[in-house]
């Protein structure tokens, strides 16, 4: 099992590859690559393969449970393939089957499904301090409508769960919005801008008319 950055997978594959004992199974964690990265070791007959827990993980005891009942994306095939089944069946997880030319499109929905999130809290938390309001208790006030969020979301499904002024179509408020964050802070409006098109898109699948979306679509400032 080779869990190191993957900058370093092909250099301590290498070294792996020049070990004298006979290794005949070896996985690395990365979201990113396929088995490819394995190369050293997939020339000396090694069945290499990929699995990456689609999980955040703090630190210390509760890392270890948090890698139970997850999802584990595989790639590989052989012995390898099966290796990794054995550990996700063990962690009472299941196995997401990924084409390795497919890893890159895999780690970066896992990215936008945690980072992004908690990078998007952040910008939120930004913005309400632009009021006055301390961060930590920007911070405080926001968790509960986050966690409901994303709850709702998982529910209910993304589109079903969305709610707020571009669900409805309120293109006033939108304005609003894009006036005071512009004059606030430049910054913060790209990313304003750029998540609430993408929730324009999802109001527009659950059934908002198209005249109400281009006049919140007017409202961003943007064409979709």
């Amino acid at each position: 099992m080779i869990a190191v950055s993957d900058g370093a997978l092909e250099v301590v594959a290498g070294e792996l590859a020049a070990y004298r004992g006979r290794i005949r199974v070896a996985l690395h964690t990365s979201g990113n690559a396929g088995p490819e990265v394995l190369e050293a070791l997939l020339q000396r007959g090694v069945s290499c393969g990929a699995i990456h827990p689609l999980q955040t993980i703090p630190g210390g005891e509760a890392g270890a449970a948090a890698l139970r009942g997850i999802s584990f994306a595989v790639s590989g095939s052989g012995a390898a393939l099966e290796f990794a089944g054995q550990i996700a069946a063990r962690l009472e997880g299941r196995t997401l089957c990924i084409a390795d030319g497919a890893r890159p499109l895999y780690h970066a929905a896992a990215v936008m499904a945690s980072n992004y999130i908690t990078a998007l809290l952040d910008a939120a938390v930004e913005t309400m301090a632009l009021t006055g309001v301390p961060r930590e208790e920007a911070l405080e006030a926001l968790a509960p409508l986050a966690r409901a969020a994303v709850e709702n979301a998982v529910r209910l499904g993304p589109v079903e769960a969305l709610t707020g002024p571009v669900a409805r179509g309120d293109s006033s408020t939108v304005a609003a919005h894009v006036r005071a964050i512009g004059e606030a802070s430049g910054c913060l409006l790209p990313v304003y801008r750029s998540i609430g098109l993408r929730a324009l898109r999802m109001a527009r699948r659950r059934g908002l008319t198209e005249e109400a979306a281009r006049r919140v679509e007017t409202a961003f400032g943007a064409e979709e």
